[in-house]
């Protein structure tokens, strides 16, 4: 990416309705700030999630975010849910979940969402669980 086009970028996130929200945390953690404003948005304008709010995780040098999802068309009750927002071109590890699980607490419960973003803006959400967990059948 040029540099011209990273100040195009910069630019067009301080001019979004979510920037102020954000701010803090794009600052503070700038090699995770795309991902984090793609799926903010993504989890608030799309998918439409709600009392969403943001959680500081310093030791994955990122901030995760927690919200309602809402009811599933299976029928499927709103839950609270936490996603950890990561770029395609990052590398992670078994100990960054952990991590991510002890600073989060009971607030994640025994699971989280893995957000991958790529520059395409295209997101993958994966669900991963604390620990060995048997899938539903």
């Amino acid at each position: 990416m040029s540099l011209t086009s990273t100040m195009s970028t910069v630019t067009n996130m301080q001019t979004h309705p979510s920037y102020p929200e954000l701010t803090r945390y794009l600052s503070k953690y700038p090699s995770s700030a795309g991902a984090l404003f793609q799926t903010f948005n993504d989890i608030t304008l799309a998918q439409k999630w709600t009392n969403v709010e943001l959680a500081d995780l310093p030791n994955c040098q990122r901030a995760a975010i927690k919200g309602l999802r809402p009811s599933s068309d299976d029928g499927e009750l709103p839950s609270t849910c936490v996603v950890l927002p990561c770029s395609l071109a990052e590398s992670i590890s078994t100990s960054y979940f952990s991590a991510a699980f002890t600073s989060l607490g009971e607030s994640a419960s025994k699971q989280i969402y893995l957000a991958i973003c790529a520059e395409d803006s295209s997101t993958v959400y994966y669900k991963i669980s604390k620990g060995i967990v048997k899938p539903s059948i």
